[in-house]
Parts: C-alpha cells; structure tokens; sequence
C-alpha cells in the first residue's frame, strides 16, 4: 500500500479541492514527509516550508489557482507548493542541474505567477497584479504570502501603504514563524509581544490570574478566558495594519485546518474590495522533530539522515572564504576597538555570528533592510568608526542608492565584504553575484578589492581597516577556499598593486579573483604547447596597477583578462586604460573573459563556469584562438 495514497491523488490543485478536513489533514501529513524525504537527498531550503503546509493546502484548497495568484514571498518556503502543483515526480532534481528551482519561477509553472528570490516583494507584484486584474475588469484573487522576517524590508511597508490607499482586493497572509532565518530583528516582528508584555497590561493579566488560582474549577477557567480576553483588549489587534487601510484577521493557528480553512473562505467571499491581511501564526520545522529542535530550524541543509535528522557533512579540504572573513575580522577588531560589523538578516551566512559571540556590542543584525544597512554603516563612520557591512553581492544590490550617494558621494570609509561574488551553485540566478564589479567599479573614490584565495583574503580584511578616507569593498566566494598556507594575520597591501606570479613572453593571463587557480592551470596546458606564459594577479579591480598592465601590454603578444563578473566590470577598465594609453595601438590581442550576458542556471559551480567560459579549458582554447592556433592540434590557421 502506498504511503501517501491522498497525495497520489493529487496532480493539481484542482484535485484536493474536493477533500473533507479530515482527507486534507492526511494530506498535510503526507506532503511533509514527502517534502522531508526529497530534502534529505537534495538538500534545501527545509524549515520555512515545514511550517507553511497546512497554510499551503488551506490555500489550494480554497482559492482557484492558478486563476487566483498565489504569491509565495522570497519563495524558500514553497517547496509544499511546487508538490501540489504537478512538480512532485520532479521534486528530487530540486537545485540540481536542469532540475527544479529552489524557489518559484514564472518560467516553470503556471502556478508560479511570480518568480522570487530575494524577500519582501510579494506584496507589490500582488497589488500590481490586482490592479492589473481591476483595469481589465477581472474577478479572481491576489493572494500574498509574506514571512515576519520579511515584513522587515521597507518595500514591504512601502507596499502596504500603497495598497491601503487604493482600496484594490488584496489579500495578504503574514506568516509569523517568530523566526526569518536567523531571529527576527525589528520592531514590526516583535510588534504583538511588545503589547502583550507591556506594563499595563501585565497589570490586568496578574490580577486575572491571581482571581483564578483562588477559585474553584469551572471559576478558575472563566477566570482564566477573561484573561485571555483581557490579552486581546489590551493588543488592539492588527491596529497596524487597519491604520495602513487593511482588514486585519487574527492572529490564526496556521496548522489547525478548522479553523483556517474557514477564515480563508470567508476572506474570499467578502463582498468588500478593501485589502485583508490575515495574520496567521505558525512554527518553522513543525513535524520534524530535528528542524524544531535546530537553532535556525534547518532553514536551509545539506544531504540528511531522515531518521536522524544528521547532517552529511562532506569533510572539508580547506576553510570557507565565509569562515576566514570572519576569523581576520575577528583579530582586527582585537587590535582596533573603532572596527564594527553590520548584516542584514544574514549573521550565520556572513560569518558575523562568530564575530557577535566575541563582541556582541560591536555587532549589528538590522533585518532584511539592505538600504538601512548601508547607511546605518555610513553613520557609523561619520562618528570615527571602521564599519564593515558584510552583505551577499546579490543583496547589496538592493542597497545601491545607498552606496552611492551616502557612501560614495561622501567619501565615508565603509567596507563592504561582499560575500557569495561570482557564481553560486545551487541557489542559481537569484544569488548569483554577477554585478557588483560593475556597479561599484563606476563609482569615484571606491576601492574594490578582489582576492584570489583565502590567505589573500586576510590581507584585504587587513587592507580595508587601513583605508580611512574613502569606501572599500572586498569580493569573496561561496565556498571552500583553494587550501594555501595561512598567516596568523593578514598584512596592509599597496593599494592598487597587483603581483606577477609566474613568468613568460608571449601570452599574459591577468586575474582577477578566484579563477588565478584555472589561470595557472590553463599556463601549464599552455606551456605544453609551447607557448611562455606570464600570470597575474590584479589583486585590486580599482585602482588599476597601471605599470602592471603596461608590462603585460608591452612584453607579450596576447593579453587575457579572467573575472568572476559581467561585462562591465575590471576588464572594461582594463581596456579603457589601454586604450588611452595607446597601448593596443601596436597590435596587442586582448581577450576579456567575463560571466556571459545571459544568467546561468543553477548548478554545481565547476559546471557553471564551464558553461561561464572561465575554467582552464576554455581559458586555453581563448588563448589559442588569439595567436590564430587551432586548439585542437595547435597549428596555424591559413
């Protein structure tokens, strides 16, 4: 007999749609084990979406998707969702190539009216939508399901303010776990626990509950709703959200279906066109007892023992580029007591929780609020302290106003350690830090800093406390670094200095980041076809090591240039210098080798820069193509 014979049934929404209450609790059984045994092979994003499934049931059950949006916000906590909605054979090619993505996408089903990555825009793509739907004189439903983690984004509020005032029907579910992926940060996720454990009313509560201890039994349990009531009268409820112009429903019990699929319906049938919000409460990891017990509620794994709840740690050949910020940072700030960090939601994926545990007043977590983050850190340095604002590349993205009128324009020391640069495996497109060498690399004054292995790393930790009168920023993969021998501290680097680490006359490999390793292999491969070759670091993408590029442009033949960024980055500098210089005047071959204009799927990081065109093979074959060789027998093109 099938272990999930309710689930069998269903290939899409439409088909739960007939279920008792009674059908669809078996049915929200069976979707979390299902969920748990795919994750435990593919790894993923596990917690959030533990705690949505009977909220993403109740949904499917109630509303006509995909007529009616569903919106899942961020998009980690719908793996429930692509189940139901004809993925389910599919579930086990999660994150890997060709496979599912980790988070909804428009391109993938029809169920996904809205592709997410990063957090906080649900609700304005859903009142977009709705009102998209009101122009065309539409009659379906927006629904928007947003995280209290998320709710610390100001484009949220930005989004509720808008939607208040047009009176459009909207409906969006606050889903509070009481936890984003790290806890909450932030007045708006601690908004009801503030008013229930305020003075006053922690006065009526104690008097209720004095009452109820001296009282008999069926007097102590009036007692004891009067309190509860007392709990209500004293919160106001969403007073929030109703001042922002929505009909505020709640708190709700996300995993009790009597009581949420009713509220749904009645939500749906609501003759008033004002936005709703439906507060609804759930636990993140419910019914895995690992994931519940786990300090981040196993938001995001690896490969796990289903029985166990173990994780399968692959035995690591050499720290995380993560680990080591962290730890330089760590024995920087020993040493100077102005350093401080900032992080945006993200202590545990940035290393600064290892930072916060050794100086906790020195360490800021602001939420999901990268454009706050920045300016905060801005402050910050008016006041003659060192911040470092440690942010993934694809999230600081969110901040780049920020960067550039109260950074840049003011010339503030801010050090941006810009963490998960270049491509990033599994989490695909919407992480991949393809831009910041672009959008910083424009800027005026800024210094971008670009390490090629860990121990590098340390020095640039080292370079950026030294670099007090303009910004700074620093690039820094996912991942393991590459296994060199590390110093106990790292040492100040000459600004806008690279280094030559291996010599030839005939092609120059210039590097920039973490391909040098491709770069010296593609040097071997060429040396056995009997072509000297010269590699270098650039080690700075900004300010150029301009009597570098003048050696490497005068001394060899070709020039290659090898990034982790897209075109618009070091190699656009690299050639614009050159040009100027007059230095392809003579016939020198440059060839920039960059992240391809398309965006690449998710995928094991080897094959997405072989797909990039940034591993040594490929790197070679530019190099022969270049010197008009053919690369498969090395031999001049007529």
């Amino acid at each position: 007999m099938s272990k999930t014979p309710l689930l069998d049934r269903v290939r899409v929404p439409a088909d739960l749609r007939s279920f008792g209450v009674d059908e669809l609790r078996q049915l929200t059984d069976e979707v979390r084990q299902e969920m748990i045994e795919v994750v435990s092979v593919t790894g993923g994003h596990l917690g959030a979406g533990l705690g949505v499934v009977e909220l993403t049931v109740a949904l499917h059950h109630v509303f006509q998707t995909p007529e009616d949006r569903l919106i899942w916000d961020v998009g980690h906590q719908a793996y429930p969702h692509k189940i139901l909605t004809g993925r389910r054979a599919r579930m086990r090619s999660l994150r890997q190539g060709g496979g599912l993505s980790g988070f909804t996408r428009r391109s993938e089903s029809g169920y996904d009216p809205f592709g997410a990555g990063h957090s906080s825009t649900s609700i304005s793509a859903g009142l977009g939508m709705a009102v998209g739907r009101d122009l065309k004189g539409g009659d379906n439903h927006v629904v928007a399901v947003i995280g209290d983690g998320a709710m610390s984004a100001g484009m949220a509020y930005e989004a509720l303010n808008n939607a208040g005032s047009m009176r459009s029907r909207l409906v969006v579910v606050l889903n509070d776990n009481d936890m984003s992926i790290a806890p909450p940060v932030g007045a708006m996720s601690d908004y009801l626990s503030r008013l229930l454990s305020s003075k006053p009313f922690h006065s009526i509560r104690h008097v209720m509950k004095d009452l109820a201890s001296v009282f008999p039994g069926p007097l102590e349990r009036a007692a004891r709703r009067a309190e509860e009531f007392a709990r209500g009268m004293v919160s106001g409820g969403g007073t929030l959200f109703e001042e922002l112009g929505f009909y505020y429903v709640g708190p709700v019990d996300g995993h009790n279906l009597d009581h949420l699929i009713p509220v749904l319906k009645n939500v749906r049938d609501a003759p008033d066109a004002a936005p709703v919000l439906i507060h609804v409460v759930t636990k993140k990891g419910r019914g895995y007892a690992p994931a519940e017990a786990a300090a981040d509620k196993y938001h995001g794994v690896g490969k796990f023992d289903v029985v166990t709840g173990a994780l399968a740690k692959p035995k690591a050949n050499a720290p995380s580029y993560t680990g080591v910020f962290a730890q330089a940072l760590i024995e920087e700030a020993r040493h100077d007591e102005t350093i401080v960090a900032i992080t945006a939601a993200m202590p545990a994926g940035t290393g600064l929780d290892k930072f916060a545990s050794r100086y906790p007043a020195r360490c800021f977590d602001v939420g999901i609020a990268e454009q706050h983050a920045v300016t905060f850190a801005a402050g910050l340095a008016c006041e003659g302290f060192k911040p470092f604002c440690a942010l993934y590349s694809s999230f600081l993205q969110r901040g780049y106003d920020q960067v550039v009128h109260d950074v840049a324009l003011q010339s503030l020391p801010v050090r941006f350690a810009i963490d998960r640069a270049g491509l990033v495996g599994a989490d695909g497109a919407t992480h991949a830090g393809a831009y910041d060498l672009a959008f910083l690399g424009c800027l005026p004054g800024m210094v971008i800093m670009a390490p090629a292995d860990e121990a590098e790393l340390m020095h640039a930790v080292a370079t950026a406390v030294a670099i007090d009168d303009r910004p700074s920023a620093f690039r820094y993969p996912r991942g393991e670094g590459v296994g060199v021998e590390m110093p106990e501290r790292g040492r100040v680097l000459e600004i806008g200095k690279g280094r030559i680490l291996r010599e030839g006359n005939t092609v120059a490999i210039l590097s920039l980041g973490p391909r040098l390793a491709e770069a010296l292999k593609a040097a071997d491969e060429l040396a056995t076809r009997g072509l000297s070759t010269t590699v270098a670091d650039a080690r700075f993408a900004k300010p150029l090591d301009e009597e570098l590029l003048r050696r490497l442009a005068l001394n060899h033949a070709v020039l290659l240039t090898v990034e982790e960024g897209a075109i618009g980055g070091f190699s656009a500098a690299v050639l614009h210098f050159l040009a100027h210089a007059g230095l392809l005047d003579n016939g020198l071959k440059v060839r920039p080798l960059v992240l391809p204009d398309r965006f690449i799927d998710h995928d094991a990081p080897h094959v997405q820069y072989d797909a990039a065109g940034l591993n040594a093979a490929q790197i070679v074959a530019q190099a022969l193509i270049a010197m008009g060789l053919d690369a498969a027998h090395n031999t001049a093109r007529a």
